[in-house]
């Protein structure tokens, strides 16, 4: 019997994620943009103003090249699946134990696996780690020998990286008591192994066991075994004592000439088809405020090295949403600011990836007609308790679409990064984490929002989806009703008694509409779609598994006081959609 067809379950999983929110720039006059609508090419229909998202005509989005689109599986047309198709994962240094992981995300519809990355520390010879000795000797010390050193750094990333990493006469590799590192000593000026100003640096790097896998490359090999892609995480610098939410840049320098040695080992060592390319894990929130300026700086110093050393590859960002009244960005900022990150692309392919917020409270998922209503109570942990248009500047639809027009000729390619969990609460705690469990429900609203994103993707597979919690683990929850149809946007006409719908699952459905007439008479419909276009989302340059369906209800009208309606669909796999609100213009 396939999952979609067994039993539901209406249990909650748990998850974890460790909170970042930013502080330091002034708070924002609330502005809500009132986005543009557009045409439906294939009806030439105006979509409604206040629908979920708003339809993109073909050229609303950048151009994506054979390589960004390669990510996609191949589905068959009868084939439901989840609209997420790429996850965040935990790297093991064994290969069975990552292939197995990725194994299962394939079988789940996934295509795409991502590493956070960690970051270059600043360290002293007493923060060395003790087992990197040379003959009892610290072996920082040893690599720096007479050498003018001005700092010394730590990338204890549990990896275990060969003789290829040696590049320069004083590198070195220790093994010492089944322990692995690589020394680097790096010129403080100038490029290749010799500083023209005669100081140096020296970063202690690895510290994984020696009988086992380096987790990258064992990532990298399942990835190509499996026709999947995988995005390794980028060094990044640490946080700033003063200022939290912002890296420390005082060894920009450092931190440059460590990532063109981290990208040359990869080029030489992990240059196989299942590295698709690198995560920066440097965040900021999607703004146009200067205050970010270093994180640019980060993001476009590393791009150009990546496309310098391995030009094939892409990289990933993950800026993130932050729409509470209180504190957080408008949707004309964004838009604004997404340009300002795409323009740090560099030459190579950046994918975009918001992440929706819905995990930390600071973004939304609600409908035309829910201004009014009372935010949930994971939010309500967040915001505190009241309505969804008073805690919030715009839904997260308003972001994805101003984020869309923002990346509109920058050669960027719009992505989602759902968040797989959500606030805590005292009923949906998930061991020591500050982030909960969350519910399959609440990320069909969140799915939703994002019809705009060309490729969706979630923090993350451990432990959001496979947590077991006080329940069923999150991933198994989805298989029981895999097939929900998804609706990200509709249409509707009265006066022709059109209605399309866009969005994922929808094959074979019968489309329910309720709205009220110009009589003040509730009214309601259901059925069944009339044409069904299974590659809307590639013709018009969207996420390709986006599907559309058209159907004809009848010539009726429309109360001009209550002119929201709602609709709901239910596919030929017998599930049933979360009812999707919008607004006529």
């Amino acid at each position: 019997m396939p999952p979609w067809k067994l039993p539901k379950s209406a249990l909650m999983t748990r998850s974890t994620f460790k909170l970042r929110l930013p502080r330091g720039f002034s708070r924002p006059v609330a502005v809500t943009a009132a986005l543009s609508c557009a045409l439906l090419v294939t009806i030439c229909l105006i979509f409604p103003q206040h629908s979920v998202f708003q339809v993109q005509p073909p050229g609303a989005h950048p151009t994506v090249t054979a390589t960004a689109t390669a990510t996609e599986p191949k589905l068959k047309a009868s084939e439901p699946s989840y609209p997420i198709s790429g996850y965040f994962i935990s790297a093991s240094s064994r290969d069975a134990v990552n292939y197995k992981k990725l194994e299962d995300i394939k079988a789940f519809g996934g295509d795409t696996v991502i590493t956070f990355g960690i970051s270059l520390q600043p360290a002293t010879l007493e923060s060395i780690p003790r087992g990197c000795e040379v003959d009892g000797k610290n072996c920082a010390r040893v690599a720096a020998g007479s050498l003018s050193i001005d700092r010394y750094f730590t990338f204890l990333d549990g990896s275990n990286w060969g003789k290829t990493a040696i590049k320069c006469p004083r590198d070195r590799r220790v093994t010492n008591n089944g322990q692995s590192y690589v020394v680097l000593v790096l010129p403080k000026s100038g490029p290749g192994c010799t500083s023209s100003n005669g100081k140096y640096d020296v970063v202690v790097v690895g510290g994984g066991n020696t009988s086992s896998v380096d987790p990258s490359h064992s990532l990298a090999k399942a990835a190509t075994k499996l026709g999947m892609k995988f995005y390794a995480g980028m060094p990044a610098p640490s946080k700033r004592a003063d200022l939290p939410y912002l890296p420390d840049d005082s060894y920009q320098g450092t931190l440059s000439a460590f990532t063109e040695r981290f990208l040359a080992y990869h080029a030489s060592a992990n240059d196989v088809p299942g590295l698709a390319g690198f995560y920066h894990h440097t965040e900021m929130p999607l703004t146009d405020s200067t205050t970010f300026d270093s994180v640019l700086a980060i993001y476009a110093m590393q791009n150009r090295a990546i496309h310098r050393l391995l030009p094939t590859r892409q990289a990933i960002v993950s800026p993130y949403i932050d729409a509470r009244v209180d504190g957080g960005i408008t949707t004309e900022k964004t838009r604004n600011g997404i340009r300002r990150v795409a323009q740090t692309s560099s030459g190579l392919v950046l994918n975009i990836a918001i992440q929706d917020g819905m995990g930390t409270g600071k973004g939304a998922a609600f409908g035309g007609s829910e201004f009014g209503l009372m935010v949930d109570p994971f939010a309500a942990t967040i915001v505190g308790k009241g309505t969804w248009g008073n805690k919030y500047f715009a839904p997260n639809r308003d972001y994805f679409s101003a984020a869309a027009a923002g990346v509109s000729g920058t050669g960027a390619v719009l992505w989602a990064n759902l968040e797989g969990m959500a606030p805590a609460t005292d009923a949906n705690a998930c061991a020591d984490s500050l982030r909960g469990q969350t519910t399959k429900a609440r990320l069909d609203r969140q799915l939703q929002q994002l019809g705009t994103a060309r490729k969706i993707i979630s923090f993350m597979w451990d432990s959001y989806f496979t947590c077991q919690g006080t329940g069923i683990p999150l991933k198994e929850q989805i298989k029981l009703s895999i097939a929900t149809p998804i609706i990200t946007d509709t249409s509707f006409r009265p006066d022709a008694g059109r209605v399309v719908v866009v969005g994922f699952n929808l094959k074979g459905s019968t489309v329910t509409l309720k709205w009220t007439n110009k009589k003040g008479q509730a009214l309601e419909k259901a059925v069944k779609a009339a044409t069904t276009n299974s590659t809307y989302g590639t013709q018009n340059g969207m996420n390709p598994r986006l599907e559309s369906i058209g159907v004809d209800v009848g010539a009726t009208s429309v109360s001009s006081t209550k002119n929201y309606y709602s609709i709901t669909v239910s596919n030929e796999w017998g599930e049933e959609s979360t009812e999707f609100h919008a607004q006529l213009p």
